[in-house]
């Protein structure tokens, strides 16, 4: 699916979303069927607006299933991905108040080591999170401290500034 940070590959299992690439490179890439070649379906239809609506600014809540479970995801990052999965829309979390949350308040280290391998960022929001070691941003060293994002800091910021600047809804 093509988005403003990048194609997208998604991947269903029955009508949950159990993962999601930006910009698959290859050999991964052929395993995704190109849009234009899908048949119609209603399901693949609401996944694909919605997402289409969210990179719009038209949508907060993506309200889309999700499963862990084909991707191996469990233990410390089940907990760090549900975690992250309830930063509302335009508001961002430390790695540190992720940790906490958790129940494991030393464990910043190993939350950004998961968010970094997020089987299905935008809908597991982990561009929401920012790192911090005592205030300061351990980012990539670009822009103002954006940090670190699977799919680079420059979507990262992307989306962002995008939830930024969303309009409130009528």
């Amino acid at each position: 699916m093509p988005s403003p940070i990048g194609a997208l590959g998604v991947e269903l299992t029955g009508t949950a979303v159990s993962r999601l690439r930006i910009e698959p490179g290859e050999p991964e890439r052929s395993i995704y069927t190109p849009l234009h070649r899908i048949d119609g379906s209603d399901f693949l239809d609401e996944v694909f607006g919605r997402l289409s609506e969210y990179f719009a600014g038209a949508r907060r809540k993506l309200e889309l299933e999700l499963d862990l479970g084909p991707c191996g995801v469990n233990g410390l990052a089940r907990r760090v991905l549900r975690e992250t999965a309830k930063i509302a829309y335009g508001k961002t979390r430390s790695c540190r108040a992720l940790a906490e949350a958790i129940g494991s308040p030393d464990s910043g280290r190993q939350v950004l080591s998961v968010l970094l391998e997020n089987p299905i960022p935008i809908l597991i929001p982990c561009h929401r999170v920012r790192e911090e070691r005592a205030g300061a941003s351990l980012g990539s060293g670009i822009g103002s401290g954006i940090g670190s994002y699977i799919g680079g800091p420059e979507r990262k910021r992307w989306l962002l500034e995008l939830e930024s600047r969303a309009e409130e809804p009528g």
